[in-house]
């Protein structure tokens, strides 16, 4: 996969994932995914909602994760 994509989880992250940490880590996935670093303007919105479906999906995983009994997030 991308190297640049790192854990967000603990512990190998001390905190919960920020917003922009989950959304750098969708990026990268999406670049890599469809071989962009930055789409041309006629696949700027696909490229985008890749991206926030992305993240989403992301944010969720980390909020129902369970690490040795506790959930990884709360809060959100």
């Amino acid at each position: 996969m991308c190297r640049s994509i790192k854990t967000l989880r603990p512990p190998a992250l001390a905190e919960e994932a920020t917003e922009d940490e989950i959304r750098a880590a969708a990026l990268q996935y999406v670049r890599k995914v469809s071989g962009f670093r930055a789409p041309a303007a006629h696949n700027r919105e696909a490229f985008d909602r890749a991206v926030n479906a992305v993240a989403e999906a992301t944010a969720e995983l980390l909020e129902t994760l369970e690490i040795r009994g506790q959930t990884a997030r709360t809060g959100t």
